[in-house]
Formats: structure tokens, sequence, C-alpha cells
């Protein structure tokens, strides 16, 4: 079934042995041959600033690129809720194999075994490495770190620091990378844009990036090239990623040969704040960390929903027994800690059926005021003596604790919306988070090029159709710190005879009048159209087609759609601006014109899957209950997207095998 283009070099051996024996047996790069090759890192998030940081410290020279401009502003700096790792410190049944089967299961069992269970084997050392660099997780009074939980698990294994994890790993990943760059084995390219990779001789040898600042185009040698780009959850307009994160660097890699895995999984977040008019560019995350104190409901009858909404009824005054806690009630073994997808699903359910709490009807409630006061007030009251504390007095200790773990959260809550989420339960609803599909990796993290690597969020390779809270940052802190430096050297140990290649070579001076040829095509279209014009429209289709629930009309029409927003994108956008300068108009138009070449993409995979798996919900396939109901003797197996023409594709199929893990109906109830 697997076809004969894809070869994914799982490693033979038991599941528990294969990472153990690829590294005692993987080929090696001496330290002075080191010195002589050349590494290029296109990211400085966790996956980028932590693979520059351990190639370098290993002796590679490597050149590291990003857009922003600073390495510190990599959006991985947004990650809220926490890291997972199985240490077990909880002594509550954690182990390597339950983060293992909690993740191939999350994903509903469309991941790859073996870079799951590497990833879980590796969790573990991903904390001593933060610790050791002094992020400053939360710990508990003895000392020992603290752990909290996330969706889709029955354990306690996600280390934090209150809800701004993502910076504080940031910061550490940063110190490693700017040590090198201190000393010299690491040279820093700020506000470079990659657009395209050079092809010699069937290996990937370089990249042809531009200078956001003067517009210059630059030619840069590799004998490897790193991808830790991000995902392409912009492909929606509105989500919960910066404005600036894009696919235009893994697109660039496809349509040089690099295929693209499962396009049609995207994460639809369960906690966020909801939109509010079309004003809006971005939407804002509130973590899922929260589902651990808050308890999410809507109101049981119609008419208190209509009350609400209208503003005739404040919830805090609706009784316990006429809320629905939905959550607790569909899925009692999980309650309001089931997967993302789930959640998410169950939201869209109460406010499609009218129970809506917001204006728009497209909210529901996420309520911390029982957990506040009776589970961390009591125990603050009785720490401190008092047998018989007021309510005010159980409010006041448990909104201490709350504020301890959440409390920039909270900041940010009141900020945006205007309301106190301490005294006002706050409104949340789904909305676009992190993508699950991108460049197709083997074991070793290289993609259908050889030389060219995909880390991070940019790979396909671990969350199958829908990636569990708190693993982002797993995966590219394992990927760059733990993974490529020995995957790489296996290539490289080939490539120690290879010179550096001049960028005077002709596939350079190729490359970069292709690049020249897209910039000015873009410029010279003069148009009467914004690029945002055409990025809300692409977002609108995506949204309403191809977002939480698809149905094969919807998405066939989603495609032609697309195809004439495209025409229609060429012949009218308009560019202020020059050519030879700073121009971030041009840099997004740039960006959205792969948008409208992936959105097609995402399209044709989620119409050519007949399933429903995780974020991928096909309405047409899903249980009486109206749960996801997959199709495993067909559909297991990963779709890689390889790209034949002018927005033209040939499907290839990677066969999944679970030989440790036994396939089931997901369940959490």
């Amino acid at each position: 079934m697997t076809s004969s283009k894809l070869d994914a070099r799982i490693p033979e051996g038991h599941m528990a042995e294969k990472w153990s024996k690829y590294r005692s047996t993987v080929h090696l790069v001496n330290p002075a041959n080191k010195r002589h090759l050349e590494v290029i890192v296109v990211g400085s998030g966790l996956a980028g600033a932590s693979a520059a940081s351990s190639l370098a410290e290993l002796g590679y020279k490597v050149k590291v690129f990003c857009f922003q401009d600073s390495a510190r502003r990599a959006h991985s700096i947004a990650a809220q809720g926490g890291i997972n790792a199985a240490k077990n410190y909880q002594n509550d049944g954690d182990s390597v194999y339950r983060l293992f089967y909690d993740t191939v299961k999350g994903g509903d069992y469309r991941s790859r075994e073996a870079n799951v269970h590497r990833l879980s084997e590796v969790s573990g050392n991903i904390i001593d490495q933060c610790v050791a660099q002094g992020v400053p997780f939360a710990r508990e009074y003895g000392g020992l770190l603290s752990n909290r939980s996330f969706g889709g698990t029955q354990v306690q294994r996600t280390f934090y620091a209150a809800g701004q994890t993502g910076q504080q790993l940031l910061l550490g990943a940063y110190s490693a990378l700017m040590r090198q760059v201190g000393m010299g084995t690491v040279t820093m390219y700020a506000r470079h844009e990659m657009l395209d990779i050079v092809n010699i001789d069937g290996k990937c040898r370089g990249i042809i990036a531009r200078n956001l600042i003067t517009g210059e185009l630059e030619r840069h040698f590799g004998h490897a090239v790193l991808l830790c780009s991000g995902g392409y959850g912009n492909v929606f307009f509105l989500s919960t990623n910066a404005m600036g994160s894009n696919v235009t660097a893994a697109w660039k890699a496809h349509k040089k040969g690099a295929f693209f895995g499962n396009p049609c999984y995207t994460q639809i977040h369960p906690t966020c704040i909801p939109v509010s008019g079309d004003h809006q560019s971005k939407l804002t995350l509130m973590s899922e960390s929260l589902r651990n104190d808050g308890r999410i409901w809507v109101p049981k009858k119609k008419e208190d929903a209509e009350a609400i909404r209208a503003g005739k009824l404040n919830p805090n005054d609706l009784k316990p027994e006429d809320r629905d806690y939905y959550l607790e009630r569909r899925y009692p073994a999980f309650g309001n800690l089931v997967p993302r997808d789930v959640a998410s699903r169950a939201a869209k359910e109460r406010c499609d059926a009218g129970y809506g709490v917001n204006a728009t009807g497209e909210a529901v409630f996420l309520d911390f005021a029982y957990n506040m006061k009776y589970r961390y007030g009591k125990v603050e009251a009785t720490k401190q003596g008092i047998e018989n504390p007021t309510e005010q007095q159980l409010f006041d200790f448990g909104k201490e604790v709350v504020k301890e773990k959440y409390g920039n959260l909270f900041d940010m809550y009141k900020q945006i919306t205007g309301v106190d989420p301490y005294y006002n339960p706050m409104m949340i609803y789904p909305a676009v988070h992190y993508t699950m599909g991108g460049l197709w990796v083997d074991y070793n993290l290289m993609t259908t090029v050889p030389g060219l690597y995909a880390l991070g969020e940019a790979n396909f390779s671990d969350h199958g159709a829908n990636r569990l809270g708190a693993s982002a940052l797993m995966q590219g802190l394992a990927d760059g710190y733990f993974v490529i430096p020995y995957t790489i050297g296996d290539y490289l140990s080939h490539e120690i005879g290879t010179k550096a290649i001049s960028t005077d070579h002709e596939a350079f001076v190729e490359a970069e009048n292709g690049v020249k040829e897209k910039l000015n095509q873009l410029m010279n279209v003069k148009g009467t159209k914004s690029v945002d014009h055409f990025h809300k429209k692409l977002g609108k289709i995506m949204w309403e087609k191809c977002g939480m629930a698809r149905n094969a009309a919807g998405l066939k029409e989603a495609i032609t759609e697309i195809q004439e927003l495209r025409k229609q994108f060429w012949a009218d956008v308009r560019i202020p601006g020059g050519l030879n300068e700073f121009n971030p108009e041009l840099e997004k138009a740039g960006r959205v014109a792969d948008f409208l070449e992936l959105g097609e993409l995402m399209c044709m995979d989620a119409l050519q899957r007949n399933e429903s798996c995780g974020g991928h919900f096909r309405e047409e396939y899903q249980t009486e209950e109206g749960e996801a109901m997959r199709d495993d003797e067909n559909f297991a197996f990963v779709s890689a997207w390889e790209r034949t023409g002018d927005n033209q594709w040939t499907m290839h199929k990677e066969e999944l095998k679970f030989e440790y893990i036994k396939i089931a109906q997901r369940s959490y109830k």
C-alpha cells in the first residue's frame, strides 16, 4: 500500500528499542569534519533555536534565518499552558508508554507509531535540559516541579510556567542560540525571509532569502537545510497564530519536490476568545490549562440563553441546576479535559442548537467560580485554621491561588474583553490554532528532498489528526535538541567530501531569477484590491467549508471558489510601495499567494478522506451520538501529496501500521 516514493526509514526491532539502537549505530561525523559542514536553519522558534544551538555546539557551521527582528519574537513565545513529559512526578501512573498511547489515541490513530514513541522517550530529557538552562517552571512547596492536566489524558504530566510557558522555553533556547552566536559558530540573519530552496544534483544545497529591510535577494549555501518555520493556520485568516505566521518556506520546498503530508489536518482549539466583528485580524487563545479549573457550560433552557445574549440575565444568577455542564455530562471519565477536537465540536453543537451565550450566539462559558471557592478556597482556609470561612473568604483565598497559576491569562482576557474573569465567567469559542499536517518526513525528519529536513510544526509526523495539548512545545524541542543532532549526522557523514558550492552556480542563479520573476509579477499587477481583501475571502471559504466540519458538497464548492479567487488575486491585487525596499505588503502578498494554492490542496485532501478522524470531521461520517467515525480499513494512511504541475498534485500513501497499540474507536466517556 505504501508508495514506492515514500520510505519512512523506521529502524527494525521492538518499539522501545528502536531509538536507542538507532543512536548507537547511526553514522557519525568526527569533530574536525563538522567544522567544514554548513547547515542552514530557517526559523528561530523552539525547533529552530534548539536545533541551531545544538548543531553549533557539536561543531557545525550554522546560519539561522528569521523574518522577525529578533529570534525572541518567534511565535513559540505565544504558547501558554505547558509542555508534556513522562516523568511521573505525581506518582499517578504515568510512563513513557502511557504518553505514547495517549498521543496516538489523541491523534485518532493517524500518526506514525515510531516517531511518537521516540517523542515520548525523549520528553523527560527536555525538562532536564530546560531546567539546566534556567527555565522557571512552577514548583510545588517541597521544590519539585509542578504538573497539571491537559486534555485527552488522565494523569498530570504537563510542566508549566504560569500561563507563559512558551515564552520561558523560548528564552532558554534563545539563550543557547545567542551563546553560539557570540562564539561565532552561528550567524544570525534576522529580518530575512526564505523564498526558495536550491537543489543541485537531486540534493538541497541552499536557499534564496530576501532581506526584508532592503529588498535585496541573497544566495546562501548549505550542506543541509532545516525548515523550522511553523504551521499554516493563517490560511484561515483568523487564527490564534501571529499575523506573520505563514506557509511560505514549507510551500516553496513543496514546489521543489518535498511532499506535503496530511494538509487537511488542522486543529480547532476549544478555548479562544470569540470573534467580535469583521474588524479583527487575529484571534486570541486562552490556554487549555484553564480547563483544569474552569467548568464549561451553557444554560439548560434556550430562554435563559436568549436572556443572557440580550443582557437581561447575569450568568452568575443562574442556579447550578439550570446549567448544562455538557462536557461533564457527555464524557464523565474525562469531563472538561477531553481532547481539543472533541471539546470544540461539542461547543459548536451546543451553539448551533441555540444555547450560545454571546451576542452572535457563538460562545460558551468557562467558569472558575466553583473551583475557586470550593476547591482552592476551602483548602487555603483549612491551612489557615479557619473552620467556617465566609463566602467572601473562600473567594479571596481561591482567587489568590488561581491568580498565581493563571494570572497573566486572566489579565489578558480582561484587557481584551473588558470583563473580569475572577468575577464573571469567560466566554470562549473554538478557533483555528495548530496544523498537524506539514511536510512529509521520514524517521530522520528528512523530507522527500535529500538534505532538506522539517522540524516541529513544519512537519506532519507526530500528532495524527489531532494534537494533544502541551505537545507542540514538546515536539519542537525534541526535534531540535535530541533528534536532529543524531539524524542529520547520518546524512552529513556522506557529505564530508562535498566542498562548499559557490553561490554563482547556475542552480542558485536560476532559483534567484525565479524569485525575482514572481516578485515582479506581484508588483506589476497594479490592481484595486488590498492583499487583506483576498486573504479574508480565502479565510471565510476555508472556515465555512473546510473548518470544524466538512462535507463533500462544501469541499467541492470551496475548490472552485478558491480557484476563482486565485485568478482574481493575480488580476486585481494592489501592492503599494516598491520592490527593492522595506515593503510589508509585498511580504504579505507572497504569503497569501501561497495560501491560495495551499487552500485548494487542503480541500482536495479533505475531500478524498471519506472518514472522520480527529480534527477532520466529515459530516457524512459520524456516529449516532455525533462522534467521529473512522474508517481504518480504507484510510489508515498518511496522504503525501506530490506537486506535479501548476496546482496539480498526485497523492501517495504511507500505510500506518500499529504493532504496539490496538486500534479502537476513541471513547472519553
